[in-house]
């Protein structure tokens, strides 16, 4: 097969699609499969566990990201339960939203829009890690102070949702987004920094490991043996490193370090530079944890709500709800399908607060959101059936059920995962960033709304968490709500990028508000809209002989229904 008639240069390789499906594909601009269509079951299988691999870093990151915040750094049994956790819940609420949601072909998971809050929540004088859990020989981890220690910060991280995203997209452009999402990549510049300064050797290799796979070698396809009546024994080529860059570069480092391990050339002092890379550090974890664990809601005890953690939260929530609308049309566009509908954006943003609630009842200590990168693997891959992200969700659910495979993970080296947190945030930044391209930004005015946001999300968080009490009021909920707001870099830039661009005087075009509905429309009207994102096991038609339904802002009802008219769809 000759690769530049597969894929042209730029764009990224898809594995095991038939030739003549990719070239019509292209040709059209359509899918090989559309959302309603099925793949065979061994390509719907094998592109499942390719999205479950997608999501794989962010959701293995955010767990120990918490770690620190729970005082868990020395607790890694419980790290690989919380990562069960968050596996399970996001393939049940990719589930949820696919069956009751926006019905698009979408991947739910951890945000890191909410840690932000979560970590500045964790950061005020009540939730402070004593100093003796920064001991490994001081943490007792089977000691009732300890455990009720933990339990208390994870119960308090309850998330929820509000359903006024109809009212505030309306005002949330690229010059708000752009600034609160590239913050939330430039704002963990410590934790990565913690990690990967444990031994910068093994996070240089891991960093330079991924970069290599992901940008450099992502065109290399290794030949793969097939079998068909058609063709018979033949051979097509799998582009491994451009589908799992991550995991393959935290593979190889976790097996550099384990050889070193091995021969000793590390040090096994605890208090020399470099022992956190060795692999034998939390080599019990695996043997300690069981076969199956269940996550069940209140697990670590009763959720607590706080107005300094609600507060707190909305920020990440408001952001998150903007990117999923993004990402909601993005997908549809990718998928073969038409703009979705008011109903259908507002059922999805619903839905993903509902599993933001269930992750706090969980206790994952996060929320969740559509994932991006899973939206772009539609683009690689052609397809676009949501029969293999629901496969994706059972994925997540039974590697959430399996307690070896969490605590496996929970072992990965401190600087392994400081290389890949040096990428990940890294792309976090630039992708807010990109929401710029839609804007002028020749304009002045743009330039100063984003920079002065970025720049000041930077600074007053930095000021303020370095200055605790200058904003003591005396009351003790003012004060956690002032403290975590103003220590959350994304909630200052992105409240100081909306103020902005809502107040100082520009077109909708030099904003970057002007979509592009009209030419999705054109070029996805294959498919009507009742088709795709009608509730399923005929809610709908049982919906729509009522006429209260229009009132209801979630549920479909057939004056909203797009119809196609002369080959082209209109609202």
């Amino acid at each position: 097969m000759d690769e530049e008639e597969v894929q042209p240069r730029g764009e990224t390789l898809k594995p095991f699609i038939r030739e003549s499906d990719v070239k019509v594909a292209r040709n059209n601009s359509v899918t090989v499969y559309s959302v309603t269509e099925t793949p065979p079951w061994y390509l719907s299988v094998f592109l499942a566990f390719q999205h479950y691999l997608t999501a794989f870093g962010s959701n293995i990151a955010i767990p120990l990201i918490l770690a620190d915040g729970l005082c868990l750094q020395h607790d890694s049994l419980t790290q690989s339960h919380l990562i069960n956790t968050i596996f399970f819940v996001s393939g049940l609420c990719t589930i949820l939203q696919i069956t009751f949601g926006i019905r698009l072909p979408i991947l739910q998971g951890g945000t890191f829009a909410l840690l932000t809050p979560a970590l500045a929540m964790l950061s005020v004088p009540e939730f402070q890690c004593p100093s003796w859990t920064q001991n490994a020989s001081l943490v007792n981890t089977s000691s009732p102070v300890f455990i009720e220690m933990w339990q208390t910060r994870l119960r308090t991280i309850l998330v929820g949702f509000s359903g006024l995203v109809g009212f505030l997209m309306r005002f949330v452009g690229p010059l708000t987004i752009a600034p609160t999402i590239s913050l939330i990549g430039l704002s963990m510049f410590d934790a990565a920094g913690v990690r990967a300064g444990s031994h910068w050797g093994v996070s240089a290799m891991t960093a330079a490991l991924i970069i290599s796979f992901s940008q450099y070698l992502r065109l290399i396809g290794l030949p793969i043996p097939m079998y068909s009546k058609a063709r018979k024994l033949h051979t097509k080529k799998f582009y491994i490193f451009q589908t799992m860059p991550i995991l393959l570069g935290i593979s190889v480092s976790w097996l550099v370090c384990h050889l070193l391990t091995i021969y000793d050339v590390l040090p096994s002092d605890p208090g020399r530079y470099g022992h956190q890379a060795r692999t034998d550090v939390k080599s019990d974890v695996v043997s300690q944890a069981s076969w199956f664990v269940v996550p069940y809601p209140g697990q670590w005890g009763t959720p607590e709500v706080s107005l300094a953690g609600i507060i707190g939260m909305m920020a990440g929530i408001v952001c998150s709800m903007a990117e999923s609308v993004g990402d909601y049309y993005a997908c549809a566009k990718l998928s073969g399908a038409p703009p979705p509908p008011k109903h259908a954006i507002n059922r999805g943003i619903g839905m993903e607060g509902i599993g933001s609630m269930l992750a706090g009842a969980f206790g994952t200590g996060n929320g969740t959101t559509s994932f991006s990168e899973n939206v772009a693997a539609l683009g690689i891959t052609k397809v676009g059936s949501r029969v293999v992200i629901l496969l994706s969700g059972v994925v997540m659910i039974l590697m959430g059920v399996l307690g070896k495979i969490g605590a496996i993970f929970s072992t990965i080296p401190d600087p392994v995962i400081g290389g890949m947190f040096l990428i990940m945030f890294g792309v976090i930044a630039s992708t807010g960033i990109s929401n710029l391209q839609s804007t002028d930004m020749n304009s002045s005015r743009n330039i100063f709304v984003f920079g002065f946001s970025l720049f000041s999300g930077l600074v007053i968080p930095n000021w303020m968490a370095k200055n605790p009490n200058m904003l003591a009021t005396g009351q003790r909920e003012v004060d956690a709500v002032l403290q975590i707001l103003f220590t959350t870099h994304m909630f200052v830039g992105g409240f100081l990028g909306f103020v902005l661009d809502n107040t100082i005087p520009g077109t909708e075009r030099e904003r970057g508000l002007i979509t592009q509905d009209e030419s999705h429309l054109e070029a996805s009207g294959i498919l009507e809209t009742e088709d795709i994102y009608n509730l399923p096991f005929g809610i709908t038609m049982w919906l729509s002989s009522s006429p209260w339904v229009r009132y209801i802002p979630f549920c479909p009802w057939r004056g909203q229904a797009v119809r196609r008219k002369s080959g082209k769809g209109t609202l």
